[in-house]
């Protein structure tokens, strides 16, 4: 592994207060490119997602995807030493990230307007769940309430049952615009010397994934069908029965959809009939045009039928497991996949998605609930009894 020195974020010190998933997902990938995180978790639990399950060696699965590489230092910010301490760390620091409950930095006096009055340096990101102004700014929003409010999951899931997406979208959303954002702020201060503030909402976060449906509902006059596996405005696209499962397949484009009747279906007459010639044709008869194509595949396996679409290039897939993705051939035959140490023993991981070239980044230790205490207070000026002091009157 290249050294921490030879990552881009070398030298940059990223204090968080975060909980779940967005925030703490923004701070490991700065984490991942060498950044210091130092991960603040109160002293008698810490991070809430560290119990959402104990499936990873008798930890969170989602704490050990979230906070590799990053340093816990456990502070009772309710306390004045805990607060003291805290500002100590802000005083060196270079960004600091927060996703407290709504109101809760401005009491503490940790929202970006004060902080900045305080180290004008300081590069403070606030993620929240409707913004830290208007009306919903108060609200409490979690990944399914947003998920609701923004409208995805009257897209998702078959027609009679609105679902929403398997994964944590909205804090995923919401971390990679906070994880953008600190990345433009830095470069900013670094060639202007400002510090810019950056705030993400995960209902605007969520949103902007949401223009495509957007715009074809304001302009179209009516929303997107819920249609499952399949796609409201792209037919044929889904999944189709095979003799012995299924395939995913996708065409994009009417040269494909003429490729695909003549070699595929074996009658090219079906690419020019009025209810299949054009893609928008296909939606309207979509079930027609379903049905046709799984007359076909059904006399076919797995394999034949995707041998078929690779011969006339039409793009294809099948429909794996999370285990069928654990072992991925891509993900082996590109050496994708590291070893990370957590608390209860080793774990697989995945190398960050962006590659950039003559870099490995960290894979630095998942954090016990304030491992790094000491040494940071220690870091700080603390003695050995002043540490010990903390420890007994339960600040840290």
């Amino acid at each position: 592994m290249a050294s921490q020195t030879a990552l881009p974020l070398a030298g940059i010190t990223v204090v968080s207060i975060e909980q779940a998933v967005a925030a703490p997902f923004a701070t490991r990938q700065l984490a991942d490119l060498g950044a210091r995180v130092i991960k603040v978790e109160r002293p008698d639990a810490g991070d809430f997602a560290r119990r959402y399950d104990e499936t990873v060696h008798g930890e969170s699965s989602y704490f050990v995807w979230l906070n590799r590489s990053k340093e816990s230092l456990t502070l009772d910010l309710k306390s004045d030493e805990g607060r003291d301490i805290l500002e100590k760390l802000l005083s060196t620091a270079d960004v600091f990230v927060q996703n407290l409950a709504p109101g809760a930095a401005a009491r503490m006096n940790l929202d970006a307007q004060s902080l900045q009055q305080r180290y004008p340096a300081l590069i403070p990101c606030d993620v929240s769940g409707y913004g830290n102004t208007g009306p919903w700014s108060d609200r409490k929003a979690y990944d399914m309430l947003v998920q609701g409010e923004s409208g995805l999951m009257s897209l998702t899931g078959p027609d009679d049952c609105p679902s929403k997406v398997g994964v944590s979208i909205a804090d995923i959303a919401a971390g990679m615009y906070a994880y953008s954002g600190i990345l433009s702020a830095l470069y900013t201060r670094a060639t202007t010397g400002t510090a810019r503030a950056v705030e993400v909402a995960l209902f605007e976060a969520l949103g902007e994934w949401m223009g495509s449906p957007a715009y074809y509902t304001e302009y179209g006059g009516r929303q997107p069908s819920r249609v499952g596996a399949e796609h409201a405005t792209i037919a044929p696209y889904g999944p189709f029965p095979t003799a012995d499962g299924t395939v995913l397949l996708s065409i994009q484009n009417d040269r494909e959809w003429s490729a695909f009747c003549a070699e595929v279906l074996g009658d090219e007459s079906i690419s020019t009939d009025p209810r299949f010639c054009r893609n928008s044709a296909r939606v309207a008869h979509r079930e027609e045009c379903n049905a046709l194509i799984s007359e076909r595949t059904r006399l076919l396996s797995t394999d034949d039928a995707l041998a078929l679409l690779d011969k006339v290039s039409i793009a294809n897939g099948r429909l794996g497991t999370v285990s069928d993705f654990l072992s991925h051939p891509s993900l082996a035959g590109r050496d994708r996949w590291r070893e990370v140490a957590t608390p209860g023993g080793p774990v697989r991981a995945l190398l960050p998605p962006a590659n950039l070239s003559g870099v490995e980044p960290r894979f630095d230790p998942v954090p016990a609930l304030g491992a790094h205490t000491d040494a940071i207070l220690g870091e700080l000026g603390y003695t050995d009894r002043a540490i010990s002091e903390l420890h007994t009157a339960d600040t840290v």
